[in-house]
């Protein structure tokens, strides 16, 4: 049985609710689920403070409301699948491992930091930090997908290892930094400086981008490689441009300032 948490109203200060995972409500009865810990700021709090509840404890859950300051639903989740009825507050999905968050709505910064595995998805825009690794830490994503239709901010993929994200719409600036490895595809673009101090990995963009100088140009060619990568993205239900699997791209190597070994494909004219 899916398990329903409606949101009251917005609250006042962002909502720690990390509880609000698969592995955690699982098996619970409805009045566990309600004396579940939050933290309103400082303050310790129930859910029950904040939500009401139908169902019981369940590996489909299913949150409606503005959660835009409810933060860390979906927290180290490994199984089952969270569906979001409109906006997501700040790490959303951060250190998953497995199992699928769907977002109805926007969703703020750090979506799918430092996870594992698993799929994110949403329809609407996103914040900066996607996939990427807390201050301090040398890994960001090593697993798993996001999904992003919209536009995203700054960071996305930062030191990002292994993994797949799509930006449906433009990414701002330091896309891809740090990067060591994965794949990020952008059919919008993306602002200045991608892939500074890049390692490794793999950038595409359908559109134009502004190449820090320590990317070399190396040839104009179609990669076959990136017709596995479009006909996954299309079993995942991306929108791609038409004729995308025999376009040309401009490959450029990089960062060389690392040195670094990282690709950037630009699609070409």
């Amino acid at each position: 049985m899916t398990l329903v948490l409606t949101l009251r109203e917005i609250p006042p200060v962002p909502l720690e609710a990390e509880g609000i995972s698969p592995d955690v409500l699982k098996g619970l009865a409805l009045e566990d689920v309600l004396n579940l810990e939050a933290y309103l700021g400082n303050r310790r709090m129930r859910l029950g403070d904040f939500f009401e509840a139908d169902g019981e404890g369940s590996e489909e859950i299913v949150l409606r409301g503005d959660l835009s300051r409810v933060k860390w639903i979906g927290r180290g989740m490994t199984r089952g699948r969270i569906v979001i009825q409109g906006n997501a507050g700040m790490h959303l999905g951060a250190q998953m491992r497995g199992g699928e968050i769907l977002v109805e709505g926007n969703a703020s910064d750090w979506v799918g930091a430092e996870m594992r595995g698993g799929l994110i998805r949403i329809h609407g825009n996103a914040g900066g930090q996607i996939g990427a690794a807390y201050r301090g830490s040398t890994r960001g994503m090593r697993g798993g997908t996001i999904l992003v239709a919209g536009s995203c901010r700054n960071e996305v993929g930062m030191r990002m290892r292994r993994g797949l994200i799509y930006v449906g719409g433009r990414c701002g600036d330091f896309t891809g930094l740090e990067m060591i490895g994965g794949t990020i595809v952008l059919c919008g673009g993306a602002g200045i400086r991608s892939g500074a101090w890049m390692r490794g990995g793999t950038i595409v963009s359908f559109q134009d981008l502004v190449l820090l100088p320590t990317f070399l140009y190396t040839c104009t060619y179609r990669p076959t490689f990136l017709r596995l990568v479009f006909n996954h993205l299309r079993t995942l239900g991306c929108a791609l441009p038409q004729g995308i699997d025999d376009a040309r791209f401009a490959l450029y190597t990089g960062d060389t300032a690392m040195p670094g070994k990282g690709e950037i494909l630009v699609r070409a004219p």
